[in-house]
């Protein structure tokens, strides 16, 4: 605990998202990043370059996100806490090893910090465009973990709980920031080391002749091990067997994909989390996330005054999706509004778990800065009407 009071910068800070993501990885108890420069996400890296060496970390820059994101990897089996840091362009090129970890199991943090794409797209500007791509982005079958910030003292919250839901279930997370949110300058509070919940990696207290590194008792998360401590083990992409062996049958398949993904399904509740704001009696549910979440709000402020009955529903957690909580507010509500900055990606899912109860309304931004609260504001007063 010492050593990681020290690390710490404890105190009142007036810093930018990017920069609280990194000192919220280093409170985490990251010590290995792997990265490739990229707008909108380098000051992360950048901080972390500068303060890993005074803490005992090690950044290294890679050639590409490719190497950056299985380096990572290695990392985790030579018993490191890891994080890469990208943005979309890097985050397309980092998908094969997204896939990878999840079918491996290797607890790591992706961070992206969302810009205007596709393609090169608007380096410097802000998008919310990839939030499709952090759930289906790599092929087959696995679920993702993803939490998304709307301030910098968020992003250096959320940073922390990327790393312990990433430990807990043995997961790839991802952290979607945005271009404003990760840019934004604001009051970061950096708490004493005792007052940071960290989740530890979970040994197996099994002896070396016993261990299979994918028996998953009864809790669907197996033990880990790392390399130098004694034990035989073998991590492949390949379908596997409990010993790591790659099985290439249907059965093997099927009861290993099945766990991946109730290991998530099956512990939604608990990993879920929004913010609501005047649901009691809403009759429109604006829902949001990031940067998005606070122009929408001041849009509900100013039709609240005009005496529509709007809440709002804030998306901290975006994957796994809220499906239970929309399909309780759909039985009251008459319309969602959804506000993003991409053409319409979220809203889908709202209209997915609604199933026909209400009208869902999007309010699309194709990037590049953020909505006019009046273009949000119209729609919730056209539907509350």
């Amino acid at each position: 605990m010492k050593d990681e009071a020290k690390s710490l910068l404890t105190g009142i800070h007036f810093i930018d998202g990017d920069m609280a993501c990194a000192e919220g990885a280093i409170a985490a108890g990251c010590r290995f990043v792997a990265g490739y420069p990229i707008t909108p996400s380098t000051e992360v890296v950048e901080r972390l370059a500068n303060r890993f060496p005074q803490i005992g970390g090690i950044f290294i820059q890679m050639e590409d996100e490719i190497a950056s994101s299985i380096a990572i990897q290695g990392g985790v089996w030579g018993g490191a806490k890891c994080m890469t840091v990208t943005s979309g362009p890097g985050m397309t090129l980092m998908m094969e090893h997204v896939g990878y970890a999840a079918m491996t199991e290797t607890p790591c943090v992706f961070v992206n910090v969302q810009r205007g794409g596709p393609s090169t797209g608007l380096p410097t500007l802000p998008a919310q465009s990839d939030v499709m791509q952090a759930r289906w982005g790599s092929h087959g079958d696995y679920r993702i973990i993803a939490l998304s910030p709307n301030s910098p003292q968020e992003a250096f919250n959320l940073t922390i709980d990327c790393f312990n839901l990433a430990e807990q279930y043995r997961t790839p997370v991802f952290l979607l920031m945005d271009e404003c949110v990760g840019h934004m300058l604001g009051k970061v509070v950096i708490p004493a080391a005792s007052e940071i919940r960290t989740v530890p990696r979970w040994y197996t207290k099994r002896p070396p002749g016993e261990y299979r590194p994918y028996d998953a008792g009864t809790n669907d998360v197996p033990d880990m091990v790392k390399a130098g401590d004694g034990y035989k083990f073998h991590i492949t992409g390949l379908t596997h067997n409990e010993i790591g062996y790659p099985v290439m049958t249907a059965d093997t398949q099927e009861k290993l994909i099945s766990r991946l993904i109730r290991k998530i399904d099956d512990h939604v509740d608990e990993i879920v989390r929004v913010d609501r704001n005047n649901l009691d009696d809403a009759e429109v549910v604006v829902v949001s996330y990031g940067i998005t979440s606070r122009v929408a709000q001041f849009a509900i402020d100013q039709a609240r005054k005009r005496k529509a009955k709007v809440g709002h529903l804030r998306l901290i957690t975006i994957w796994p999706f809220p499906d239970a909580i929309i399909r309780s507010l759909a039985q009251n509500a008459r319309a969602f509004v959804v506000p993003e900055i991409n053409m319409g990606q979220i809203v889908h899912e709202v209209e997915r778990a609604v199933a026909g109860r209400a009208a869902v309304r999007k309010v699309s931004h194709a990037g590049g800065a953020v909505h006019h609260p009046d273009a949000i504001l119209d729609v919730i007063m056209e539907v509350a009407k």
